[in-house]
């Protein structure tokens, strides 16, 4: 709808006191909201993310695994079988590929994309060099960067940046990719599960600043000595938790720990398929349900 916001603004400035507003739309609207009049102090932003492990009301032990398995979008998580999810899957990426990108934006080369997007899904949760990349399909790394930041603005991918005090040299390194639906992710149960946990600490921290007002991100952490932990939740651009995403097992990790005594630094292992919680090296080694149950959304 061409000139939409004008048409809103002119409702909201003479709207009766008791009415409210809800405008949705997809992630063309936040494209939008970046152009033309910004509609500044006349509505708040809520970002709508897959559903949660906090959201599902019926609970049960396989609900992390399932999550693992189908994302959390409605479609995949609430069918009645697997292959009712994969064919929805299936389906939807290729119309994502086909016609939501082309449409979103002019691109010169579809197989590229998809290749990208391919590489993408076996690659989460590891630092991503828009080098390496481009030497491998043969592209120029402006190319990757470019059709990364369209699959990013479309709401497919998001990418965490490593902390760092300085904003602009944390931006400059690599970041790490996980995808909106976790059932995309090509890997092992490690990769599915850190995916998962991406997602729910995004939606977390967006949660906070969308109906809190407070300024909080997630971030990794990697030092230069290469000591790494999985991610790390910032609110007004300082540290309050650091955290290590286990699909299994029950060791905490040596740069958990080491950050954890170097800094100073509030931490806690989250694990799948934990039986009992205890704590090492007075780090908590949390049951994954429990900590996902707890998330602010």
């Amino acid at each position: 709808m061409q000139g939409w916001k004008n048409y809103v603004k002119g409702i909201f400035d003479t709207r009766p006191a008791h009415l409210h507003i809800l405008v949705t739309g997809s992630a063309r609207l936040e494209t939008f909201r970046q152009s033309g009049d910004s509609m500044a102090g006349r509505f708040f932003r809520h970002r709508l993310l897959p559903i949660s492990y906090k959201e599902l009301q019926d609970k049960k032990n396989d609900s992390i695994d399932i999550l693992m398995e189908r994302g959390g979008f409605p479609e995949p998580l609430l069918s009645e079988e697997s292959v009712g999810a994969d064919r929805w899957r299936l389906q939807y990426i290729d119309g994502l590929i086909r016609t939501d990108i082309l449409d979103f934006e002019h691109i010169h080369d579809l197989r590229v994309m998809r290749t990208i997007f391919e590489l993408l899904q076996r690659r989460v949760g590891s630092p991503l060099s828009f080098n390496s990349i481009a030497e491998d399909i043969a592209v120029s790394p402006n190319t990757v960067k470019k059709y990364i930041d369209i699959l990013e603005a479309l709401y497919i991918v998001f990418k965490i940046t490593p902390y760092s005090h300085n904003i602009a040299r944390s931006l400059l390194k690599e970041p790490k990719i996980y995808f909106y639906d976790t059932g995309m992710v090509i890997g092992d149960d490690g990769a599915r599960f850190e995916n998962l946990v991406a997602v729910s600490l995004l939606k977390h921290v967006w949660g906070i600043v969308d109906c809190k007002g407070k300024q909080t991100d997630v971030n990794y952490l990697r030092t230069k000595d290469g000591e790494e932990v999985d991610f790390c939740i910032v609110q007004n651009s300082i540290p309050i938790q650091i955290l290590e995403a286990k699909a299994g097992g029950k060791d905490i990790g040596s740069s958990l720990g080491k950050m954890h005594l170097k800094y100073g630094l509030p931490a806690v292992a989250v694990v799948r398929n934990l039986k009992r919680e205890f704590k090492e090296k007075e780090i908590p080694v949390i049951r994954a349900e429990n900590y996902l149950g707890n998330l602010f959304l």
